[in-house]
């Protein structure tokens, strides 16, 4: 019997959440926003887990990889951020945990899920677990997907597939 997929059930509190739904407005790379792109990587770590048969915390996996990149501003805009200093690729994770935090009700795996995701960007901020693993290659992975216009989703399908997960 297939195995039920924990992104539905982990993410309906998430991705239904208005400040969440605020990140549909900023691109994350190429023409992809910070909500698709966050969503995807939830999607994709769950599948790679379950696909190389990976026991991990399926629920903290998906609501980490979601909340990744919750920073809540337009990274291309310098500075759009009262809380940016410094370069974006290295400041974001901490960003984004301090938001997690203060919005949801994240674990500590989920948080170090968050704050460990640029790896080896930010060099000293190494994944702890199977979880933050999967989320930083996923999250290059999309990235790649993204930035090079290949990536097989848009914002309309994700948006699309998540009303379609909530009617049934």
């Amino acid at each position: 019997m297939e195995q039920q997929l924990a992104f539905p059930c982990a993410s309906a509190e998430i991705v239904s959440d208005e400040l969440m739904r605020k990140s549909l407005q900023f691109i994350q790379h190429g023409n992809i926003s910070v909500f698709t792109h966050s969503v995807m990587v939830a999607r994709y770590s769950e599948r790679l887990a379950r696909f190389l048969k990976i026991k991990c915390d399926y629920k903290s996996l998906v609501r980490g990889a979601l909340l990744h990149d919750f920073f809540l501003y337009d990274w291309h805009k310098p500075k759009s951020s009262p809380q940016q200093y410094g370069l974006h690729g290295f400041t974001h994770p901490v960003i984004a945990a301090k938001n997690a935090r203060e919005h949801f009700n994240v674990s500590d795996r989920e948080y170090n899920i968050i704050i460990r995701h640029m790896w080896p960007l930010t060099i000293t901020r190494i994944p702890k677990n199977k979880e933050g693993w999967l989320v930083c290659a996923v999250d290059k992975y999309c990235s790649l997907l993204e930035t090079f216009k290949i990536a097989p989703y848009s914002d309309q399908s994700v948006l699309d597939e998540l009303e379609k997960e909530q009617k049934n």
